[in-house]
């Protein structure tokens, strides 16, 4: 199936989730799809299945369909080693939690550079990650160009910084916003996960208030949608799953020159945590 969209674990057969937890909810909406050019989605993704609200995509790369194995690779090697070593009989601290995805991370970039060093057609292979975990505060977890953007108040701010040629360039003031967007080399990485047999991670602490939204996306969606749009798609939408919808959907009449991968997460409480750890 090229295209998947709203698909909830703990609430089959619905598009928009209310996704409800201890003292808390989050209305959760996901879409990925293929787009009009490229004949696999290498972009992966994860949402929440047990009690540790763990969000992630991934944009892989590599010839072969070497990309769509690194995604899932990285992706899988995440949630598995966090579901092996979260406790449930005993609270963990947020920063324990935090220094478990960090290790994760580093334990999927050995996986896949090691894969790719055993199977020659599989050289190469490499993928973005965002991966957020929802506790008292947001901590991100951050390699690649993949994005992730806070809504608060009515603004829309970009979280990451984008380990990318362009993004350095843009930083160092050597081009413009307007520059950036159509850099014949703006899909060139300066970093990602299994490439490399080391890794250095970026991780960012935030608030996230009642009514907050977070947005995960791969620069399929970035790349042809403005900041401000995706903004203004998910405030006016319905639910978060119609504006992740409606998101992929622009990308795609802009030409869908890549994979596109947009999830978003509303907060909807005035508290939020994982029941018994605080």
């Amino acid at each position: 199936m090229d295209k998947e969209c709203g698909i909830i674990k703990s609430v089959k057969n619905e598009m928009n989730c209310l996704y409800l937890r201890g003292d808390h909810s989050m209305e959760i909406g996901v879409c990925s799809d293929v787009g009009k050019v490229r004949d696999i989605n290498e972009d992966a993704y994860s949402i929440p299945d047990d009690s540790l609200n763990l969000f992630m995509v991934a944009d892989g790369m590599g010839g072969h369909n070497a990309g769509e194995v690194a995604s899932s690779r990285a992706i899988n090697s995440i949630r598995d080693f966090m579901k092996k070593h979260v406790r449930k009989d005993i609270p963990q601290s947020e920063e324990e939690l935090c220094q478990l995805l960090k290790s994760a991370i580093h334990k999927a970039n050995q996986d896949i550079f090691l894969e790719s060093l055993r199977d020659a057609k599989f050289q190469g292979m490499g993928t973005t990650i965002t991966a957020i975990l929802i506790l008292s505060k947001l901590y991100i977890a951050h390699i690649g160009d993949s994005r992730a953007y806070l809504i608060h108040n009515d603004r829309i701010s970009q979280v990451t910084q984008d380990h990318s040629l362009v993004g350095e360039l843009l930083r160092n003031g050597t081009i413009t916003e307007n520059e950036a967007k159509v850099h014949p080399q703006r899909n060139i990485i300066t970093r990602a996960l299994g490439t490399e047999e080391n890794i250095n991670i970026d991780i960012y602490e935030i608030d996230f208030k009642q009514d907050d939204v977070i947005v995960l996306c791969t620069d399929g969606l970035s790349n042809f949608v403005d900041p401000e749009e995706i903004k203004d798609v998910l405030l006016h939408c319905n639910n978060v799953q119609e504006g992740c919808q409606s998101l992929v959907d622009l990308a795609n009449e802009r030409g869908g020159h890549d994979n596109i991968t947009v999830l978003a997460v509303k907060n909807k409480s005035l508290k939020i945590g994982i029941e018994g750890r605080r």
